[in-house]
């Protein structure tokens, strides 16, 4: 029987293969600025960030001043990408159909955002009711905000909750908030996330016989 009665999933990188995409799409979007950086150098410094936080970076980097339409420029063009490109995470939905604990997603995204990509990879039917965005309470990972409110929300206090997350960021949100966290390290390319999570696996199916 598991120690936990509810799970908490980030989106991005977890439930839908979104990273390379809107990283990508940033990283173009940067270099038109003269900003000469790689994906590489965009999963180190903006993986599990919200928009905002990525820009002031890409500001500091551009050689020529950055449009003030550059988010929305984002969206339309990471959007755009995402519906060309999306997939689910392999084994999500085999877990998701398995899985005997109740479930939520919380994530960093705006719920525009998150309910688009749910949808493009047949996923939404699971969290219809059960979306946490960060930008309905303007509070970004590392802080725990949106994790205690996902919880909270959903009856549960964070020692009987455990996150799903992929970024360093998110597992330190979650540190931060007193829950348990296991870190999903498929695109963990720096072998960041094993040092911080309670647990770290790297097939999403494994998940069921870990928790």
């Amino acid at each position: 029987m598991s120690k936990y009665k509810f799970i908490i999933f980030d989106c991005d990188g977890v439930l839908v293969d979104s990273e390379v995409i809107s990283n990508q799409v940033l990283v173009d979007m940067a270099n038109e600025y003269g900003a000469n950086i790689d994906l590489e150098y965009a999963f180190k410094y903006f993986k599990g960030s919200y928009i905002d936080a990525c820009l002031e970076r890409i500001k500091k980097l551009a050689k020529k001043p950055v449009s003030n339409s550059f988010i929305e420029e984002y969206r339309n063009r990471s959007f755009a990408a995402f519906k060309e490109n999306m997939e689910p995470v392999k084994g999500i939905h085999h877990v998701l159909d398995n899985l005997s604990l109740p479930f939520c997603v919380a994530s960093s995204g705006p719920e525009e955002k998150i309910k688009l990509n749910l949808k493009l990879t047949n996923l939404l039917p699971y969290f219809e009711g059960k979306i946490f965005s960060c930008y309905a309470i303007q509070k970004w990972k590392p802080a725990p905000d949106v994790f205690l409110w996902a919880s909270k929300t959903m009856g549960f206090k964070p020692e009987e909750c455990l996150v799903i997350e992929d970024s360093l960021s998110g597992i330190k949100a979650a540190i931060n908030g007193g829950f348990d966290v296991f870190g999903y390290t498929a695109r963990d390319y720096k072998n960041e996330l094993k040092a911080h999570a309670t647990k770290t696996f790297n097939n999403m199916e494994d998940l069921l016989q870990l928790i």
